[in-house]
């Protein structure tokens, strides 16, 4: 850890200069007086690093004492530094080695391009996590993501929507997901897609797996999320809308609408939506209120008339 701090200690006077105790204290998460220490054990290690006293003063490294990373041209390096995802780091155990990591290329780039990596990080951050849910809990997410990276065989008690609710299951975990704040699990040697909040029990082993060769996981998430909607929405409703309705439509739903709808001349739009299923659709519609009207599947027209005549009468 001290190793560690040392390193991080020097990356970050090179790459920002003069910086105070406090600043590098605040930096590190660490008391000022291990600072002072931490300096001190830099000083006996022959590194020329001086500091100053007063309001003005701090440590500073021997000017031209630095490395150089060449070779990044500006956009790669802005591209660096907008990629990483610093919450979804954190949950896998990585958020000290990520940042680790930018302090030792944002050392090692030259001033021009450190200007453009600072300008990125000051201005765009990245939150994968989605709006009105609390954040799962999933315990097993460290020991999930270790056996993706050693190539290791996880037995694991999962719970799963359909009877029976809890099943055990052998993985070959390879690789992972983060989709819209919820941790996925790829496992094969068939591959199925787990979700890693659902696991209730984990046993590692010793036992080793190796990929199919040709297996991407980039593209077969691709491919998952395709056959899940092709899964999700096997039905359609015809529909009228009002602008402010139309508006409201999110996914293939809003797709569809840009796709099909025609105005039908008062001011309403008619279009034909994908669907889930009849008592889904019936949720989704009255999010709606008075702004949609269905007109078909007939199943679905009396379920949705039945719930507004139920809601009539409760609130008359």
């Amino acid at each position: 850890m001290k190793s560690s701090r040392l390193v991080s200690i020097l990356l970050l006077l090179q790459s920002r200069g003069r910086l105070t105790a406090a600043q590098l204290a605040e930096e590190l998460e660490v008391s000022v007086r291990t600072v002072y220490r931490d300096v001190e054990a830099l000083h006996a290690a022959g590194v020329p690093l001086y500091g100053d006293a007063g309001h003005a003063g701090g440590y500073q490294l021997i000017d031209g004492w630095r490395t150089r990373l060449t070779g990044l041209t500006t956009g790669e390096a802005e591209a660096l530094f907008l990629s990483a995802v610093p919450g979804a780091a954190a949950e896998l155990g990585l958020g000290s080695l990520l940042t680790a990591a930018q302090h030792k290329v944002e050392a090692a780039l030259p001033p021009e391009l450190r200007v453009h990596s600072a300008r990125i990080k000051s201005r765009f951050h990245l939150d994968a996590h989605g709006w009105y849910t609390e954040a799962d809990e999933v315990p097993y997410l460290t020991d999930v993501a270790q056996a993706v990276w050693n190539r290791r065989v996880l037995h694991v008690r999962y719970r799963r929507w359909k009877e029976p609710t809890e099943v055990d299951r052998r993985l070959e975990p390879y690789g992972l997901v983060l989709k819209a704040g919820r941790w996925y699990v790829v496992s094969g040697p068939r591959p199925v897609t787990y979700r890693v909040d659902q696991i209730l029990q984990v046993s590692g082993s010793e036992e080793e797996f190796e990929p199919p060769g040709d297996f991407d996981l980039a593209a077969y998430w691709r491919r998952y999320q395709e056959e899940f909607q092709e899964r999700l929405y096997r039905g359609t409703a015809l529909v009228r809308l009002t602008e402010a309705g139309a508006a409201r439509l999110t996914g293939r739903q809003a797709a569809a609408c840009a796709q099909n709808g025609r105005p039908d001349g008062e001011g309403w739009v008619r279009a034909e939506l994908p669907i889930e299923s009849t008592g889904f659709a019936v949720g989704e519609f009255l999010r709606l209120g008075a702004e949609v009207e269905v007109l078909g599947p007939e199943p679905l027209v009396e379920e949705m008339a039945a719930v507004v005549r139920e809601l009539a009468a409760r609130y008359r």
